[in-house]
C-alpha cells in the first residue's frame, strides 16, 4: 500500500467523480504514469481556468470517455507538473495531504505543501 506525504497510509482522494491514474479514487503512481497523477486537489475556479488556458480542459465533461466535468469543490488526482505550474502563476489548488502521493515530497517541500492543505 501506498503512503502520504504525511507518512500515513494514502487516503482516498475521490470516488465521485472516480480519479487516479487507475480510476480508483487513490492518487496512486507507477512507471506507467508519465503525467504522475500524484497530487489531490480541491478544484477552484481559478485553477480550472488556468488549466483551460494551458490546454487541459477539465471544466467540460467528455461523456465518450466517462468523464463529467470538474466543479469548483471537485477533488482530483492532478499531475504534480501542472499544480507545480499551477503555484508558480499563484493559481495553485488546496491540497489534500492525506490523499496525495508521498513522491511529490520529492518534488515540493513539505512546507508548501502545508501552506496549501485543504482544512
Amino acid at each position: 500500500m501506498a503512503n502520504n506525504v504525511l507518512g500515513g497510509p494514502l487516503a482516498i482522494c475521490s470516488q465521485d467523480p472516480m480519479t487516479g491514474f487507475f480510476r480508483d479514487g487513490c492518487c496512486n503512481t507507477t512507471g506507467d504514469d508519465q503525467g504522475m497523477h500524484t497530487v489531490c486537489a480541491v478544484m477552484t475556479e481559478s485553477f480550472l481556468e488556468f488549466s483551460k488556458e494551458m490546454g487541459n480542459d477539465l471544466s467540460t465533461p467528455q461523456p465518450a470517455f466517462g468523464f463529467p466535468g470538474l466543479q469548483p469543490g471537485d477533488r482530483w488526482c492532478l499531475c504534480l507538473r501542472r499544480w507545480i505550474e499551477a503555484l508558480q502563476e499563484d493559481r495553485a489548488p488546496q491540497v489534500v495531504l492525506e490523499a496525495t502521493h508521498a513522491s511529490v515530497a520529492e518534488f515540493v517541500d513539505l512546507k508548501i505543501l502545508r501552506e496549501h492543505a485543504s482544512p
